[in-house]
């Protein structure tokens, strides 16, 4: 990170909603503080924290203090006695809401094969990238149009499972949280009809559909280079030959089921686009259906690239038939759900690993008078139970999330946003608002209430990521990043050579440094912009 002193009084940077508690942590020692109207200087309270606390995971000694008396609209900060302070910050209705455009934006700066406009993208303009066609591995002969979609992440690969799961979060959110997506970004694309983030999202949609082999209906893995390009390196620079992996059934299940599920949030609009997702969806299951057992995806030898290697489909399987069968309604699907919800994965992870969240999400959404009724209740307590089990370690944890000390693993913000996304489904199933107050807490995480003082989103908050391990962030030569990215997080484990030699020995929050080589702690990716889109709409509704 680059050198600051750190304050002792962290918030969230942005801001907190009227209503609801609201907290800030403290790691000093002086327990008297005061709520200041930054505008006229006025003190509109004083309070005191509470008393301190040793907070293993982040490795300090905190209190929390609690101004949630203060519900006037304004710009406020935190101060202490000897000239301490805290970010300045909103109170206001909708606090997020430059924070939520900013988190979709970002999908159109992850854009490839077309070329980034001014008008568009600003100081972030690139030319268009990666328009040659592919490679389809082991058979150098078939080569495929393959333009389009999202680069996955600090490199140019795209990935057909995190970009189903990207996808999925954010449709998800559109159906739950309609109301928070009426403004425009605006997109290129922006009709004011067809909300932007189903334009958006309908961009990895097209790109998904030259992924699917056409006369087998299975789902290519990923469409890479051998190997990364260097970190300076432009998209539109970046013109080594792409190759399509072979397909694999967990990328063919995620996009079965995520074709399954824009046939039904699309048909509204769309209604040939809806039966186009939906009979591609049809393929890739009977590709699922003729091929029961297959061995995870590794590898081909020559290329290495990200793997996104996951032994276990039976998780995406699950997902498929459980959207299938909310959109098509045929008991195939809902007899093929029957039997993959009693084998061995989790129902309630949200990971691109682990997704069977999504089909257990997709089934209690279909409601209990098409459900069977004792695996709907079974499911529904599940849920709950697991988001309860989440509340619990949040309010055993300093800075109130659901992390335990072993959890700040490489990409740990993605536990974060995708632990709020599962307490806001519970809350969505349970009608217990304490839900969505911990699921609050951990977007306060997130941009800025953690023993870093850092926002974790380039852009938004006064102490933000600067320098993402993000290729068009280091060689553009724009000075500020790509905004709206969602940084990987603190990683104990200390994965690339950077934090090897600069983090020996720190607590498991503080495993974090804001430099584009440390791919381990900074990079940026799609799926975990996604989870924060989620999280941030249900707030802004």
């Amino acid at each position: 990170m680059s050198e600051r002193t750190l304050r002792t009084i962290t918030v969230n940077q942005i801001g907190y909603p009227l209503d609801g508690q609201k907290i800030a942590v403290f790691t000093g020692t002086e327990h008297d503080f005061q709520v200041v109207d930054v505008d006229s200087g006025t003190i509109v309270f004083k309070g005191s924290s509470d008393a301190g606390r040793f907070d293993k995971a982040s490795g300090v000694t905190l209190h929390t203090g609690d101004f949630s008396e203060v519900n006037t609209e304004g710009r406020y900060r935190i101060e202490q006695g000897e000239g301490l302070a805290s970010a300045s910050f909103s109170i206001s209705d909708q606090p997020y809401h430059e924070l939520q455009q900013g988190l979709l934006k970002a999908f159109y700066y992850y854009r490839c094969g077309v070329e980034l406009t001014e008008e568009y993208a600003g100081d972030w303009k690139h030319k268009a990238c990666h328009t040659a066609k592919g490679i389809v591995y082991g058979q150098p002969d078939l080569q495929l149009d393959c333009s389009g979609g999202w680069h996955d992440a600090g490199d140019y690969g795209k990935y057909s499972g995190p970009g189903a799961k990207a996808i999925a979060d954010m449709l998800l959110a559109y159906e739950l949280y309609p109301s928070a997506f009426v403004s425009a970004i605006p997109l290129p694309e922006s009709d004011g009809s067809t909300p932007d983030v189903l334009l958006e999202c309908r961009v990895e949609l097209d790109w998904l559909f030259k992924m699917q082999d056409s006369a087998t209906g299975g789902v290519y893995h990923k469409l890479t280079t051998l190997s990364f390009p260097g970190l300076d390196v432009m998209p539109e620079d970046d013109t080594a030959d792409l190759y399509f992996s072979p397909i694999s059934a967990t990328a063919t299940g995620d996009f079965a089921g995520v074709m399954a599920m824009a046939a039904r949030v699309y048909k509204p609009f769309d209604a040939a686009y809806a039966r186009k997702c939906l009979d591609a969806a049809g393929a890739a299951w009977e590709w699922l259906v003729q091929h029961p057992d297959v061995p995870g995806f590794t590898n081909p030898p020559e290329i290495s690239t990200g793997e996104y290697g996951d032994g276990v489909d039976k998780d995406e399987r699950y997902w498929a038939a459980a959207e299938l069968y909310r959109t098509t309604g045929k008991e195939e699907y809902h007899q093929a759900v029957l039997q993959l919800v009693q084998l061995a994965f989790p129902k309630y992870s949200l990971g691109w690993g682990d997704m069977g969240g999504y089909g257990t999400i997709a089934y209690l959404l279909n409601g209990e008078e098409q459900a069977d009724r004792a695996l709907y209740a079974s499911l529904k307590e599940g849920l709950v139970a697991e988001a309860q089990r989440l509340a619990e370690q949040s309010r055993e944890e300093g800075y109130r999330i659901s992390l335990k000390e072993e959890d700040y693993i490489w990409g740990s913000n993605m536990l974060v946003m995708n632990n709020a996304m599962l307490l806001l489904a519970a809350e969505y199933f349970s009608g217990d608002s304490g839900f969505a107050d911990c699921a609050l807490d951990h977007l306060h995480y997130l941009m800025g209430r953690n023993v870093l003082d850092i926002s974790y989103v380039t852009g938004f908050g006064d102490h933000a990521v600067m320098n993402p391990h993000h290729r068009p962030s280091v060689g553009d030569h724009v000075a500020d990043p790509v905004p709206g990215l969602v940084s990987g997080g603190p990683d104990r484990g200390l994965h690339d050579e950077y934090v090897v030699e600069h983090l020996q020995g720190k607590p498991a929050a503080q495993c974090f440094v804001d430099h584009e080589l440390s791919y381990s702690t900074n990079e940026v990716t799609i799926y975990w912009n996604s989870p924060a889109v989620f999280v941030v709409a249900r707030f802004n509704q």
